[in-house]
């Protein structure tokens, strides 16, 4: 692994909390072994290259806690365009479902989805892969594996699935919906931590135990089951949960309590726990995963195409829950990228009506309680945080997520040459508060280069786009 040092940038942001968030020493960085070995103001030392990140801002590169890598074949399908989650459902993901039915189908996706999310400067993904089902023909496993591996990303498999049909499955369903048993479902979670997981601080390849919603998707007795089994395997769990009113609902007529009170009964909560969405919590929901360290997925986006509302993430962060960003599925998010997700995320909550409504005037003086936002509710360093360092604590990668010695070197180096930077008083605000994409000098994943002057080595993109093309017109023209 070649000595590194990158050198001249203008302004670096940690990830880390309070006035750590942006380094006072200097803007400097040597890597040694992949890992961070020194922070300032640095001279070059013999056999060492040099990075020139003159001109630029350096972030932690960003985690993205939540993500369906085969719908990135899928976006903007117009009889789902305008539609609520449930509906949505049925006519996107289940109906689409039969056309991946081979494993370059999926590949092609997954190459898709990552691709766009390395452009961003992600360097960690965690894809809730629920695309299994009974005698498919091909590993679904090993080909979101080798597709982060030949990006060099670090790639936390979500193994997803269900053991029961929904409701809006019905007897027009592709097979590629047909539910596995539970037998089925732990036997494979155990195969692929077999094959694939690394308990390691920074490991490039993890497993997790993640039934695609807890309400519907198994019987409430093979909750208990998963979660024994995945913590005697040592590994972590997620869902999704009460990312619309309909969640809220279900558990209320079906259960008498509320979605996490209903996952709190049976074993999944806890640190080892985290959840997309979470948009529809009460206090009582917050008090608990404050309590357990049960995780959010935070995806603004998403909730906010599907209509689904926004999250209490302030609140959240405020009592402690851990907290991660995460972008959800191309095919309910067309921007499927983690800055495009840091730049919603900045500015919905501080659009929020409930921000102005929740200050406390005798903590803050100045500020008084008034209807609509409010432009404090959520800062840069805030976002920064919740994409790097947050995500990292959600997928249980302590030793990745921020900028610090002893970390392992997964950064971004953003360069600030358009002209929606021009202008700018803080520079290192720009990648977040600018919009649009912020073109890259480098990535860096374990200290290797993944990305060089906004280019991926070895990839070509316009034929990853003709195979795109090709793909979902594939699509339009079969029956």
């Amino acid at each position: 692994m070649t000595d590194l040092l990158v050198r001249g940038a203008s302004h670096l942001l940690t990830g880390l909390p309070g006035e750590a968030a942006r380094s006072r020493a200097g803007c400097d960085l040597r890597i040694r072994n992949g890992h961070i070995a020194a922070i300032g103001t640095l001279a070059p030392e013999p056999g060492e290259r040099v990075l020139d990140a003159g001109g630029c801002v350096i972030y932690p590169g960003w985690v993205n806690t939540h993500h369906h890598l085969f719908q990135s074949l899928l976006k903007g399908i117009p009889a789902g365009l305008d539609m609520q989650l449930v509906p949505w459902l049925a006519a996107v993901p289940v109906r689409y479902r039969r056309h991946f039915d081979h494993d370059e189908a999926l590949r092609l996706a997954a190459r898709v989805g990552l691709v766009e999310l390395l452009l961003s400067g992600c360097t960690t993904v965690a894809d809730h892969q629920y695309h299994y089902w009974p005698g498919m023909p091909f590993d679904a496993s090993q080909a979101i594996f080798d597709e982060a591996t030949k990006l060099g990303l670090r790639m936390v498999l979500c193994r997803g699935g269900q053991t029961q049909a929904r409701a809006m499955t019905d007897e027009a369903a592709p097979p590629q919906v047909a539910p596995e048993t539970l037998e089925g479902f732990l036997a494979s979670i155990e195969r692929d931590v077999q094959r694939f997981h690394d308990p390691s601080p920074t490991a490039m390849r993890r497993v997790v135990s993640a039934i695609t919603t807890p309400n519907w998707s198994c019987r409430p007795h093979e909750l208990l089951e998963m979660a024994r089994q995945a913590r005697r395997l040592g590994i972590r769990m997620h869902s999704h949960l009460s990312e619309t009113y309909d969640y809220v609902r279900w558990a209320r007529e079906a259960k008498g309590c509320t979605p996490m009170q209903f996952v709190a009964e049976h074993e999944w909560v806890g640190e080892d726990v985290w959840y997309a969405h979470m948009v529809h919590l009460d206090d009582g929901d917050l008090e608990i995963c404050a309590r357990t360290r049960t995780g959010i997925a935070h995806c603004p986006q998403s909730n906010a195409r599907l209509g689904s509302g926004i999250a209490r993430i302030p609140e959240a962060l405020a009592r402690g829950v851990p907290v991660g960003l995460a972008v959800d599925g191309a095919a309910s998010n067309e921007a499927a990228d983690m800055l495009s997700e840091a730049h919603a995320c900045w500015l919905l909550h501080r659009a929020d009506p409930r921000a102005g409504e929740r200050i406390d005037p005798l903590a803050h003086p100045s500020r008084v309680p008034q209807p609509g936002g409010h432009p404090s509710a959520m800062r840069v360093e805030d976002v920064v945080r919740i994409g790097s360092a947050g995500g990292a604590a959600l997928l249980g990668l302590p030793g990745t997520g921020s900028l610090a010695v002893g970390q392992a070197a997964d950064l971004a180096i953003y360069d600030l040459d358009q002209p929606r930077h021009f202008g700018l008083h803080d520079p290192a605000i720009g990648p977040v508060a600018s919009g649009g994409r912020t073109r890259l000098r480098a990535v860096l994943v374990q200290g290797r280069i993944v990305v060089e002057h906004d280019t991926i080595p070895g990839l070509d993109l316009a034929q990853l786009r003709r195979d795109a093309q090709a793909f979902v017109q594939g699509i339009l023209n079969r029956p």
